[in-house]
């Protein structure tokens, strides 16, 4: 299986300029690849493809001598993800989805490119990149697998490198343990057997210290120096929140994929839900997407299951007789009229979401 590796770079001044113009290269090219598709089916409704314009590569240097000092596969990649994002978007379309048309790369909106092949080496804390030059990088954990591409990227003025890796699957022994989980607001998640993985709410506890950075950043006269710094503090704020419920996610999906052979969720309609204005800050600050995307992959690597269950009626249904059982959202307890169960009203919705799984 595929796995991504990702390491903190730190980088000399001679070699971040190198890295912005190398991405400032790949820009340019993008949106000159980009321009080119959408003329030749405006003039003549042909379709150019990845070969179609990778071919002219060699071509453009001659004109273009700046490409020169960008390695070829860093620009074949280039036009291999403009090719990606119109096979997205001919995908959506055939879908009946919102198409969304590639856009062009604004000046700060291009921000890595990647060696797909050669051109990068590790040689003990260094990375060695190809018209770039030797990289220190902080190899916290050793990569596994085969190394395949190499990625750079830069975010919020730091440099990262994430080496994507053909590693063998870590299973884990086999488990006939099961549990359902329901995702909540209270609760980040509520498993069928009982237990309550708490909500931290990270948004919600540095709340005071973004109005207090968005507050500098309004402040400040637009092209300033120091309106630019306020952007960064504010930008790394909300990296250190990210950061926080990425590593909650983490910590929370391995204890379920170590715990249980079979975990199951409920298959929430987010971008529908978070439109509940009441809730919606507290939905995208629970993060639910993140932990079931998490889950998946963890137990996909230890040989685990994950299954996504329809979640209509799941909080409404007695999980002991099968019987609906009509709750408002204030109420917290289940009590079923028809067979006498009591239970919490997200420990009963989460013993349905497993009993769908099963079936």
């Amino acid at each position: 299986m595929r796995k991504a590796y990702k390491y903190r770079l730190y980088l000399t001044k001679a070699q971040e300029e190198n890295i912005q113009f190398t991405l400032e290269r790949c820009r340019l090219l993008y949106n000159r690849l980009l321009d080119e598709r959408r003329f030749a089916y405006e003039t003549d409704k042909t379709t150019l493809n990845y070969y179609d314009q990778a071919n002219t590569l060699n071509e453009r240097k001659k004109y273009i001598p700046a490409l020169k000092q960008v390695h070829s596969q860093v620009l074949q990649d280039v036009a291999k993800r403009l090719d990606k994002a119109f096979q997205a978007f001919f995908r959506r379309v055939k879908a009946g989805e919102t198409p969304g048309y590639p856009r062009f790369k604004s000046a700060g909106r291009y921000d890595s490119f990647t060696y797909p092949q050669g051109g990068y080496a590790i040689n003990g804390h260094q990375l060695t990149l190809s018209k770039i030059g030797e990289v220190k990088i902080k190899l916290h954990r050793l990569p596994q697998g085969k190394i395949k591409t190499c990625t750079v990227m830069v975010k919020n003025g730091k440099y990262y490198a994430s080496l994507s890796c053909d590693v063998e699957p870590n299973t884990l022994p086999e488990s006939n343990a099961t549990v359902g989980i329901d995702l909540g607001v209270k609760h980040l998640a509520i498993t069928s057997d009982g237990d309550f993985y708490e909500h931290p709410k990270f948004l919600r506890e540095s709340e005071w210290k973004l109005h207090r950075k968005q507050r500098s950043v309004s402040r400040k006269k637009k092209g300033s120096s120091r309106r630019r710094k306020a952007i960064r503090e504010l930008a790394r704020l909300h990296e250190h929140i990210a950061n926080q419920r990425r590593d909650y996610a983490h910590k929370v999906s391995r204890k379920l994929v170590n715990g249980y052979g079979l975990i199951a969720f409920e298959h929430l309609n987010v971008q529908g839900m978070v439109k509940n204005h009441h809730l919606a800050k507290s939905i995208v600050d629970a993060s639910w997407h993140q932990l079931v995307q998490y889950t998946t992959y963890k137990a996909e690597e230890a040989g685990r299951r994950v299954v996504l269950v329809d979640p209509k009626n799941t909080s409404q249904l007695c999980s002991n007789c099968g019987e609906i059982v009509p709750k408002k959202l204030s109420e917290r307890v289940h009590r079923c009229n028809y067979c006498g169960y009591v239970q919490d009203r997200d420990v009963n919705a989460a013993q349905n979401i497993l009993k769908r799984a099963l079936a």
